[in-house]
């Protein structure tokens, strides 16, 4: 048994694991393992990606590209394949991934299960949207293979599903034609939610790639709102040096309330000096905080939560005042606030996160009790609204508002695969 954790390190739990070297023999590996669970990079930051007692199958092994058309953008490649790879493969011959999470240290496989999301879903939705073809591989020795237009009922149970329906070993992904890995940036200042929405809608025709900073613990949430879109031509300044490393775990955590208020400070000082435009490479952009390798270990060894929400438009200023209220209340704050509205298309998979609406994502350091408290009151909040949390970074949800913020729930359960579970469908539904 090896004790592995999650990307919030919240907990180590111990595993039996099972490396996965390549998708044919997959199936005699995962029959002779269960109850099992995919594991990937692990950047799920609660317990989707944890079995405590029961198997791991570690995918990074199947990181085989299959086969690459460059004429059409079509990319076929093993689930255990990064992000990264695939965009230093694609990126220089005129194509990229359409979307992307804010770090690209994730699987294929752990893109498709968590149904990740970028700064541009207005545009061209999740993840699951530019997936063309899946492979599944059941615990029974069942290979499925599904699509938007071929078995769509295992595909959308698959998309999004947490690794619940059964290990997935390869992928097709549509990719998208870029002139080169330069984005055209815009930062500006606001400094209140209407002055928020009112750059988020004024953006979504003319620039791709939206996202804000907020300050969640100034008064009046002032922010920096960012906004891209592919540049024409080829030429641009290269990124600024390599990734440094958190280079080891503090005894306390590094966010506090004095720490946390003049990082936010500075920080918007800074950026706000900074605003206008800027021809910038598309990984500082869309990947800020993969230049700090294991910047997890900042929150001390008791990790940290990711709390993100999304909240339904009509009632998302009011919701999120109130969130951010609390939050103010509580000094629990975060400098790892990103707010953000998603376009008018929800997830093609069942439990499937974006859809219409505005979602907020923060960190938080793991202060025992009194964060449990502020969580039960931000979830008060959410619940209210009609909003649902990421099952992604997710680790304590209450099952209650799993069920209300997924109703499609009861649709995707006759897909689970008996032979999978995990941490977090034990602990939100019950096996």
């Amino acid at each position: 048994m090896v004790a592995i954790t999650s990307w919030g390190r919240l907990v180590q739990a111990e595993h039996a694991i099972t490396p996965l070297a390549d998708r044919v023999g997959a199936g005699t590996a995962i029959r002779h393992a269960t109850p099992g669970l995919a594991h990937g990079m692990g950047r799920s930051y609660g317990d989707a990606c944890l079995n405590p007692g029961g198997a791991l199958w570690l995918t990074r092994g199947l990181d085989r590209f299959i086969s690459f058309d460059p004429d059409s953008g079509r990319l076929a490649c093993e689930a255990g394949v990064l992000l990264r790879d695939i965009q230093r493969l694609a990126v220089p011959r005129g194509w990229m991934l359409p979307v992307t999470p804010g770090t690209q240290l994730a699987t294929v496989g752990g893109a498709v299960a968590n149904d990740v999301h970028g700064k541009n879903h207005h545009v061209v939705g999740s993840f699951g949207d530019q997936v063309t073809r899946l492979t599944l591989l059941r615990t029974d020795g069942d290979v499925i293979e599904c699509g938007p237009d071929t078995r769509p009922d295992w595909f959308a149970a698959t998309v999004g599903g947490i690794g619940l329906t059964g290990l997935v070993t390869a992928a097709e992904i549509q990719l998208r034609r870029v002139a080169g890995p330069w984005l055209e940036s815009e930062t500006l200042v606001y400094r209140s939610l209407e002055e928020f929405l009112a750059l988020a809608d004024a953006s979504e025709a003319d620039w791709e790639h939206t996202v804000s900073w907020i300050d969640c613990l100034s008064g009046g949430h002032r922010g920096l709102f960012m906004r891209a879109r592919h540049a024409e031509g080829a030429d641009g300044p290269p990124p600024k040096g390599g990734a440094k490393r958190m280079p080891l775990t503090p005894p306390v955590s590094l966010v506090n309330g004095l720490s946390l208020r003049a990082f936010n400070a500075a920080y918007f000082r800074m950026n706000a000096r900074k605003k206008g435009r800027a021809r910038v490479h598309y990984e500082p952009f869309f990947y800020p905080l993969d230049n700090l390798l294991e910047w997890n270990r900042m929150y001390g060894p008791r990790g940290f939560y990711q709390y993100q929400c999304v909240i339904p438009r009509e009632q998302g200023r009011v919701a999120l005042q109130a969130i951010l209220d609390e939050i103010a209340r509580s000094g629990n704050g975060s400098f790892l606030a990103v707010l953000k509205t998603f376009g008018n298309r929800s997830s093609l998979g069942m439990l499937g996160f974006p859809r219409p609406g505005i979602t907020l994502a923060l960190d938080f350091p793991n202060k025992g009790l009194p964060t449990e408290r502020l969580f039960a009151r931000l979830d008060a909040v959410v619940g209210e609204a009609r909003g649902c949390l990421y099952l992604a970074k997710d680790a304590r949800m209450p099952r209650s508002l799993f069920e209300a913020g997924y109703p499609r729930l009861p649709q995707f359960l006759p897909y689970r695969d008996p032979g999978i579970s995990s941490a977090m469908s034990r602990r939100l539904m019950g096996y």
